[in-house]
């Protein structure tokens, strides 16, 4: 009877399981270094010392500088990172929400980027060839993700019809470029009086049935 534990692709399927799991804690340690990144920027501002970051991600300098050799590989780092995990809220939302409160909700968790980002701000706009693809990255994964749940409270008749994906983004960023003086409480109030502007001159068929029943 042959010995399963000698077989030479056993062996190889093992390896390649352990593999994958050395690969998926490596990117998860990766993770928990962005997150960590972020948050020492957001209190501290992008020049804060890799020390610190390093010391409260539980990770040496050295694996800091590893994966990322200058400050801007690391600042590009965390600024995908905000991308992805706003990108990836709309599927989610989309999935747990009528379409017009995932849109809704959708947006406000576009105010937290923006408020990621205006921590960002000073490295973003320094002229570093590192950041130069960001602004299409953020193209390539947001637009889409907004236009997905764009479409769907669309077709539910939830939102008016007569505006782009482009043109929302634009418009909750700049509202935020300015109300953020405010503070986070008041910028998330005048974004809340944006998507209220959106559902004007839209007629769901909820409220559709409900003037039916009142002229019965």
């Amino acid at each position: 009877m042959r010995n399963k534990s000698a077989d030479p692709a056993d062996g190889v399927e093992r390896r390649g399981r352990t593999d994958r799991r050395v690969r998926a804690d490596a990117q998860r340690n990766i993770d928990t270094l962005l997150q960590t990144a972020m948050a020492v920027f957001a209190t501290s501002g992008v020049d804060a010392p890799v020390r610190e970051i390093a010391e409260k991600a539980g990770v040496g300098v050295g694996t800091i500088y590893r994966h990322f050799p200058q400050r801007s590989d690391l600042i590009a780092a965390v600024f995908r990172r905000e991308i992805d995990a706003c990108a990836d809220a709309a599927s989610v939302l989309a999935a747990e929400h009528e379409p017009g409160e995932a849109l809704a909700r959708w947006i406000q968790r576009y105010v937290d980027f923006v408020a990621a980002k205006r921590g960002l701000a000073k490295a973003l706009h320094s002229g570093d060839p590192a950041f130069d693809t960001l602004p299409a990255y953020f193209r390539q994964r947001l637009e889409p993700a907004l236009r997905a749940l764009l479409k769907s409270a669309v077709s539910a008749d939830e939102v008016r019809t007569d505006i782009t994906a482009e043109e929302l983004l634009g418009a909750v960023a700049s509202l935020c470029m300015h109300s953020y003086e405010q503070g986070a409480k008041h910028a998330r109030r005048m974004v809340s009086l944006l998507v209220d502007g959106l559902r004007y001159g839209a007629s769901s068929p909820s409220k559709s049935k409900k003037a039916v029943r009142r002229k019965t």
